[in-house]
């Protein structure tokens, strides 16, 4: 009978895989700079206005690209929360260490320009985004299923993934090049973090696989983005998803299943025991989250008609 490795083992075993994926994250990484990526001739020609309080009209954003730009926006608030996760599963020593600094400090950038982004276009209300920030960061980020290193790396390569591709979409949605090319950028740090988690979680599939595939179908059983506890989630979640946004489609075809087939779950012979169990759970996750995705699918584009015919006869 294999011996289980403790936390301790696997933090040792797993930290020249984290200094090579470390060097070539920073050989990749490039830098960037928020105040780059904002359009600060708005933010003056609203202060010409005498500073008069927010409203609606100033918004360029219709209701779907607002909930996006705040749901994600809120979402990267929460960076204590998560590096009090990420610095309590992997550790700050080393090449560990190293590199939650450096995973930290490129989030808290997405932010920053994305906030200076929304308040100098006056996208959205600022009193009402400082309050939703100060109710979000106190409620905090405390997931009950990330609390070891392979549920940790194993969740986190899904979030980045979905993250990217969120930001990416919602880029588009504005209808604003700057805020394009803005949320691209965010989109790529978001892409090399998750390269850097889905290694690592490859590699602890090879040093403990039955465990390590474990923890990946728990985390894909119960994922939610680490926004789902800030003020309004779920009704924008809904407008997102109806947006074409971040909806179950996308989850599937877009976060979950590249990856799985990077890790080569279905393939690998080196599952025993729960191992197979628990790729089995994976497996028939899959199916149903296909059956979940084609279901809403046609559901929307019922709605999508619906609101088409009742637009022609407004019209007529």
């Amino acid at each position: 009978m294999t011996r289980e490795m403790t936390q301790l083992e696997l933090l040792t075993e797993l930290e020249p895989l984290v200094e090579t994926n470390l060097n070539r994250h920073q050989s990749m990484a490039k830098e960037w700079h928020p105040h780059d990526y904002v359009p600060w001739d708005e933010g003056r020609n609203f202060a010409a206005m005498g500073g008069i309080d927010w409203d609606p009209e100033q918004s360029q954003l219709d209701p779907t690209a607002k909930a996006a730009m705040i749901t994600n926006l809120l979402t990267e608030d929460n960076l204590p929360s998560y590096h009090r996760e990420i610095a309590t599963n992997f550790s700050l020593d080393g090449p560990w260490g190293t590199w939650v600094g450096t995973w930290t400090a490129e989030e808290n950038r997405h932010a920053i320009v994305m906030r200076d982004y929304l308040v100098v276009t006056r996208g959205v209300d600022p009193v009402a985004l400082e309050r939703a920030r100060m109710q979000h960061m106190i409620t905090g980020y405390n997931p009950a299923t990330n609390k070891d290193i392979l549920h940790s790396v194993a969740y986190v390569t899904f979030q980045e993934l979905a993250t990217r591709v969120s930001h990416r979409n919602t880029g588009r949605a504005c209808g604003d090049p700057i805020a394009d090319k803005m949320l691209q950028r965010v989109a790529a740090d978001e892409n090399l973090h998750m390269v850097f988690y889905r290694n690592l979680c490859e590699g602890a599939l090879e040093l403990t696989p039955n465990k390590a595939v474990e923890a990946i179908s728990n985390i894909l059983e119960v994922f939610e983005m680490p926004g789902s506890t800030m003020p309004d989630f779920r009704r924008n979640a809904v407008l997102l998803a109806k947006g074409g946004i971040y909806d179950l489609r996308q989850h599937l075809d877009e976060v979950v299943q590249p990856v799985l087939r990077k890790w080569r779950i279905f393939e690998r012979d080196d599952f025993t025991g729960e191992g197979e169990r628990a790729r089995d759970r994976i497996g028939a996750f899959v199916a149903d989250l296909e059956a979940k995705a084609t279901k809403f699918e046609e559901s929307r584009a019922r709605a999508l008609e619906r609101d088409r015919k009742r637009a022609e006869a407004v019209s007529v």
